[in-house]
């Protein structure tokens, strides 16, 4: 990357974190059950909700609890379940559709990141009627405030349900892009451990590296506060004390762990942002379909790996946060603890090295859109140029 470019990045990011503590973030309400949901709805003067949710959620009855409160208490709904993995402006439409013409004055999502993102996007097409989702892609496009948003996490992976993101693709270019605006930050919260207990152990390794992902991200960028650094540091070491127990147990105890890791590692990137991986794990989810939480697995190592020595002294610190190393321990031997630590992780999960789908013939679009996504919004702890970003997607090829 050319001087000019690296100097315009890092004075975009400086500006960014001086405006941090300025900015109108929010935590939302948390909430421990699935049937409070209509409770709050009430309280709140709310007639109907569109519940946004994935295929699964409703197939599995997952969603039936909520549901009996909902016509117990006389609370409105309608349900709009064929969000896809990676959801599309397609879906988006349909819902927001439904929405209008069903009268549905609030949303609630119920499922994996695809359904808060898609919920998210109905918001704000709601938000701002004239706007395309296209045209609101990029940071502070939507500006108005959405319909009451409850997100129901079904996964410990996504921290979706605490930050300002919806990422989407877009159904004919297949390509991927974040609205990222305070609005689209849900109201309500529900961390409810339940209704993760018939997750698929491969859905928890993924989602579970997801949200380690999110916080290693936020941690080791550029744009960090005492606040998300905190954040990042609690989720990281949720996520190590009990990802492999949720992946081989699926119990209750760590998966609800692991719901609060990732909505810690949710609170910390939404304001600190993400990284290479992300960028690089995105351009796959829209061109393949590729599922965002495996991506992200497979890309983190590499990634991680690439930036060297310039991410040794925080890793360090997230080593001896974890009881990995000592204070006294240096700082490369420490960085090499932590990277065997996430080897063995992801072992352990059997998250695979390689990725069959990456096409050759497809590398240079796979790499403008990685970097046109990181440049020069995310605060990475090196800069690279597409041909940096090649060299990640190289390592993770199939042989």
């Amino acid at each position: 990357m050319n001087l000019f470019k690296k100097i315009w990045a890092r004075t975009f990011e400086g500006v960014f974190r001086l405006a941090l503590p300025l900015l109108p973030y929010k935590n939302p309400h948390i909430l421990d059950d699935i049937r409070e949901v209509p409770q709050v709805l009430r309280q709140k003067a709310r007639k109907k909700a569109l519940i946004v949710a994935d295929p699964t959620v409703v197939e599995l009855r997952l969603i039936d609890p909520m549901v009996d409160a909902f016509e117990m208490l006389g609370v409105g709904y309608c349900i709009y379940d064929r969000v896809v993995p990676n959801p599309t402006t397609k879906e988006c439409g349909e819902a927001c559709d439904l929405y209008k013409t069903a009268g549905c004055d609030c949303i609630v999502a119920f499922g994996g990141g695809s359904a808060l993102d898609c919920a998210k996007a109905v918001g704000a097409l709601i938000a701002r009627p004239k706007k395309t989702l296209n045209g609101m892609a990029g940071i502070l496009k939507v500006r108005k405030k959405i319909p009451l948003l409850v997100a129901i996490p079904t996964t410990a992976g996504t921290g979706s349900e605490t930050t300002l993101a919806a990422v989407i693709t877009d159904a004919e270019t297949r390509h991927k892009y974040a609205i990222n605006d305070f609005p689209l930050i849900p109201s309500y919260a529900v961390l409810d451990a339940r209704v993760l207990l018939s997750l698929p152990p491969h859905i928890i390794a993924n989602t579970g590296i997801d949200a380690l992902t999110h916080a290693l991200e936020a941690y080791l960028g550029r744009s960090t506060t005492r606040g998300t650094r905190a954040d990042a540091l609690k989720a990281i070491r949720l996520i190590f004390e009990n990802l492999e127990g949720a992946y081989a147990e699926r119990d209750a105890e760590h998966l609800g762990s692991m719901l609060f890791a990732s909505h810690y590692a949710g609170r910390a990137f939404s304001k600190s942002y993400v990284g290479y991986v992300h960028a690089l794990a995105h351009a796959l989810g829209g061109k393949y379909n590729t599922p965002h939480g495996l991506a992200n697995a497979v890309l983190l190592q590499p990634t991680l790996r690439a930036y060297g020595s310039k991410i040794y002294g925080k890793l360090k610190k997230i080593c001896v946060s974890c009881g990995f190393a000592e204070a006294s321990t240096p700082k490369q031997a420490a960085a090499e603890i932590f990277m065997q630590k996430l080897a063995a992780l992801e072992e352990a999960l059997g998250i695979p090295s390689y990725l069959t789908e990456i096409r050759e013939e497809d590398l240079p679009l796979l790499c403008d859109y990685a970097y046109r996504e990181a440049y020069p919004l995310y605060p990475v702890p090196v800069l690279w140029d597409k041909g940096q970003l090649e060299q990640v997607y190289r390592e993770v090829m199939a042989k």
